[in-house]
């Protein structure tokens, strides 16, 4: 049986420990598994016990390296599997290693799935169905993200919904009240929430428009498509695109009418 015959710290890593039998490097290993295999110098080995020490200082190293991952940010257990997976360590390996990291505290799926709902909820105002998305990518289950999400009350996604659409409406005063309602609906759907609590976040909105907004408006963005068609069309068919395109923009049919009919008379009075 083999017999070790030097044993050496690594000048790289000074918690690795190089193991010599019969005067040649053998493997290397944990201070841990060091101490608890009680391994000196003149200290005889079976081959199990060295497959025993090889197996258990795999495991050691995969552990550091989850600790090392989580120390960026908080993980789910599937997101730490998947990179100790993908950096070569094998599954009986991980299996025990996340077992070691569960028992000890760093893996929790219910602590991780309910820092992620606040960060997503406080810092990226979304909604339950996007957080439901982020929750499943990180590998959550369906029963943990439903228990998870019902401490997001509708009074709180409503609440959330207003601010954002008030910080919409107000930073959007020279769009048509029908296009802007629409452009806010779409920024709220793709956050997350559904379309009840858009419709109440709306109808607290004041999307009213003063006559001179509503003439900036209008003269906006009619003549934005005027120049685009009054190069391809004329007559009524120039008025007829422009009608089309601005009352896809929101602008009601008496002020479209209003718009072309004084277009007209600017043409005519050239």
């Amino acid at each position: 049986m083999p017999v070790i015959t030097k044993i050496t710290q690594q000048k790289k890593d000074s918690e690795r420990y190089n193991i010599f039998l019969d005067e040649k490097y053998a493997f290397s290993v944990d201070e841990a598994i060091l101490v608890k295999f009680g391994l000196t110098k003149g200290m005889t080995l079976e081959d199990w016990s060295i497959d025993d020490m090889v197996y258990e200082d795999e495991i050691r190293k995969a552990f550091n390296r989850a600790l090392h991952y989580l120390g960026f940010r908080m993980r789910s257990e599937h997101e730490v599997k998947k990179k100790l997976l993908d950096v070569g360590f094998g599954e009986a390996v991980v299996r025990e290693a996340m077992v070691k990291l569960r028992n000890l505290g760093f893996l929790n799926d219910e602590t991780f799935s309910e820092a992620l709902l606040q960060t997503q909820k406080n810092a990226s105002s979304k909604g339950p169905r996007a957080i439901r998305q982020e929750l499943q990518k990180k590998g959550i289950g369906k029963e943990l993200q439903a228990q998870v999400l019902e401490s997001y009350s509708e009074d709180e996604q409503l609440q959330i919904a207003t601010k954002l659409a008030e910080k919409a409406a107000n930073a959007n005063r020279t769009i048509a009240p029908a296009q802007l309602k629409q452009k806010i609906q779409n920024a709220l759907l793709r956050k997350g929430y559904s379309f009840d609590i858009i419709k109440q976040a709306l109808e607290g909105i004041d999307f009213d428009r003063e006559e001179d907004e509503w003439a900036g408006i209008t003269d906006s963005v009619g003549e934005k498509a005027w120049r685009r068609y009054s190069s391809k069309f004329s007559g009524r068919n120039l008025n007829n695109r422009v009608k089309q395109a601005m009352y896809q923009k929101g602008i009601p049919f008496d002020r479209i009418d209003a718009f072309i009919a004084k277009k007209e008379n600017e043409e005519d009075g050239d």
